[in-house]
């Protein structure tokens, strides 16, 4: 199966393990800025050269055998389940993708139809009821991790650590894993431990939200949307998240993780 999801610096300075919705796009960047001195022009994910990916058949053997003897610092990202499946729905549900299109296709049509989830025109100024249109949402993404119907979970609000264990369990080991909540520092130790051909400051960096202004924005505070049941819901389908990565599941209106992550634990958990 080897080490899909994972980007490397071409100056092997650097191993990343991508998991979606958790400032992947920025860390990409700062990834492609720490090589060649400036951003690449677009979405990172387009970007055909300039950084090794794990879907490119001329990186796979060099990130592989960089994983597998540890020669790198390696890392990734995680982020708060109840902001991370928010964003996933504004930004995949009810946004406008890059191409002019809705997300995959005709799969927010079959949304509307099976689930009765209404995601607003933006010829309308995505006017919708975003509390209840979300909750039948998450009833759709609890379905695609548990039941896999209608279909397999899409990478996007598929669990952190369903990612970020397929890179332990085919022989790879994190030296850092940091949360989006507290970005800078923890991108800071990454860099700190790794001899990039270029240095970054992290205060001057933008922030590279590809989804941002394609979609209607969040009208209420994160804890809103979650009711008895939503959570519920969301602990059925992020329970090791929310226990691996100490964030607060009993309070969704706390963005910030509640303890420290242990990497041995994560690795015991995750490379069974």
């Amino acid at each position: 199966m080897g080490f899909p999801g994972t980007w490397m610096t071409e100056s092997e300075s650097m191993v990343y393990r991508v998991v979606p919705k958790c400032a992947c796009s920025t860390i990409g960047q700062i990834m492609y800025y720490s090589d060649h001195g400036a951003f690449f022009d677009g979405d990172v994910h387009d970007a055909e050269a300039g950084l090794h990916k794990w879907g490119f058949e001329n990186s796979k053997p060099l990130i592989e055998a960089n994983v597998k003897g540890h020669r790198s610092p390696t890392f990734t990202c995680v982020r708060n389940p109840y902001g991370r499946i928010l964003s996933s729905f504004f930004d995949k549900i009810c946004g406008i993708q890059r191409n002019g299109n809705r997300y995959r296709g005709n799969l927010v049509p079959q949304l509307v139809q099976r689930y009765g989830i209404e995601v607003g025109d933006p010829e309308t100024g995505f006017e919708f009821d975003q509390i209840r249109s979300f909750r039948r949402f998450l009833l759709f993404a609890r379905d695609t991790i548990r039941f896999r119907r209608p279909m397999e979970p899409d990478i996007h609000w598929s669990a952190m650590s369903s990612h970020i264990s397929t890179f332990i369990v085919n022989g790879g080991r994190y030296d850092r894993i940091f949360w989006t909540e507290t970005f800078n520092e923890g991108m800071q130790a990454v860099l700190d431990a790794c001899d990039t051909p270029h240095s970054v400051d992290l205060a001057t960096i933008p922030r590279f939200n590809e989804s941002e202004g394609h979609g209607p924005k969040r009208a209420h505070p994160v804890e809103d949307y979650f009711d008895d049941l939503s959570m519920h819901l969301v602990f059925e389908m992020y329970k090791k998240d929310f226990q691996l990565f100490r964030y607060d599941f009993e309070n969704p209106a706390n963005k910030m993780p509640v303890g420290e992550v242990d990497l041995d634990e994560v690795h015991a958990k995750l490379g069974a």
